[in-house]
């Protein structure tokens, strides 16, 4: 016998087992029903209010455990929700450990300045990848939504006049939302 023959043979047999089930419950429920109909109608109706108690008290303990185990998820978001992050700031930790050891070996300040702006265009990289990226300040003009202005230069001229000046510190944004506005000298 082959195995699509066996597949056959254990398909036709699922499929009877099935209808002689199915047989069966209608033999109970048409039992339960002419059972029903000798009942006290006052007794079938409190029977029902005890099962539509029981759904009831099953469906608000599943709710409850349905929200128990979504506080926990969400307290897990929250306390692990920057390891991502973390793990991908590593290792520029490292590089910076690395550059300190061997600073010490070094008098030169070239190659010490030269060490720390790689770290600090690795980091911008790793923190381009997790979606942080730089406000631009450079001949903007000023806006209260991503610049924060510091001090107003006066006598900058009518061209000058609305626009930033200088940047006194940048500004980052994490995916579109600003985390830091750009302080800034502002034209007057």
């Amino acid at each position: 016998m082959t195995e699509e023959e066996k597949l056959n043979t254990e398909e036709e047999e699922n499929i009877l087992d099935q209808q002689e089930q199915t047989e069966e419950a209608e033999q109970q429920q048409t039992a339960t029903e002419t059972a029903d109909e000798e009942k006290d109608p006052l007794d079938v109706a409190l029977a029902e209010i005890e099962e539509l108690k029981k759904q009831a008290l099953y469906k608000a303990a599943e709710f409850d455990n349905y929200r128990k185990r979504t506080l926990k998820e969400r307290a897990e978001l929250i306390l692990n929700g920057g390891e991502k992050a973390i793990t991908a700031i590593l290792p520029v930790l490292d590089d910076m450990e690395r550059a300190i050891d061997n600073g010490k070996k070094t008098d030169d300040p070239e190659v010490l300045r030269e060490g720390m702006e790689l770290i600090y265009h690795k980091l911008l990289k790793v923190l381009e990848a997790q979606g942080v990226s730089t406000i631009d300040t450079d001949n903007e003009d000023f806006n209260t939504d991503v610049h924060e202005a510091v001090a107003m230069v006066p006598g900058m001229g009518d061209d000058k006049k609305g626009k930033v000046i200088d940047c006194l510190q940048k500004g980052y944004k994490l995916n579109d939302k600003v985390i830091r506005h750009a302080k800034v000298a502002v034209g007057q």
